[in-house]
């Protein structure tokens, strides 16, 4: 059976029917799960302003780099003077080591520690102390402190007990309490011991 001219173009047409309604009832029937098309909430003067606001805030992020690099680097500057250490007996060494070599320099014989102690100072860094007892001249006791005070770590005179002598030196009896700036981390907590 052959078709003629006529039956192809309608069948043609039937088929080209079928397939417009085939794809207006399957792919664009409106199902929900095809998102709909919203307006905008906003305006655009607002998006507009929102915008400037942005590139104001992205202007300022170098400037406040600038000032956190200068800021860490005065911090670094300031925190050269701390004692640094692992634990808080080596920073109690290193604390008496400078005590020695200021009092040799000075010709005082500095031979023991009495007490040592690590506390809090503040949130951020600890306070390790020494107590020192020794016998000297006065001027020695002066040129002693000033040598502790130009050193390059940041120490702190706590104490200062002077007892008069009976030698013919006028030497005198000199109990110096010394403390020194460690980090927070080197202070035990409660409850443990420094050593």
């Amino acid at each position: 059976m052959t078709l003629g001219r006529k039956e192809r173009i309608q069948l043609g047409v039937i088929g080209a029917a079928l397939v417009l309604i085939f794809l207006r009832l399957g792919l664009y029937s409106g199902d929900s799960s095809t998102p709909a098309v919203v307006g905008a909430t906003e305006s655009i003067p607002t998006a507009e302003r929102q915008l400037a606001r942005r590139r104001q805030l992205a202007a300022t992020v170098a400037g406040k780099e600038a000032v956190l690099q200068k800021a860490v680097a005065e911090l670094q500057s300031r925190e050269a003077g701390i004692l640094k250490a692992d634990t808080a007996a080596q920073a109690q060494a290193q604390l008496l080591d400078v005590i020695r070599k200021a009092a040799v320099a000075n010709g005082i014989d500095v031979r023991g520690a009495e007490e040592m102690r690590v506390r809090p100072l503040g949130n951020d860094y600890g306070e390790v102390s020494i107590v020192e007892t020794f016998t000297c001249g006065m001027e020695q006791l002066v040129n002693l402190l000033s040598d502790l005070a130009n050193q390059p770590q940041i120490l702190a005179t706590n104490e200062i007990d002077i007892s008069g002598g009976n030698d013919k030196k006028k030497n005198v009896q000199v109990r110096l309490s010394l403390s020194g700036v460690v980090l927070r981390k080197l202070v035990p907590k409660k409850g443990e011991t420094a050593f």
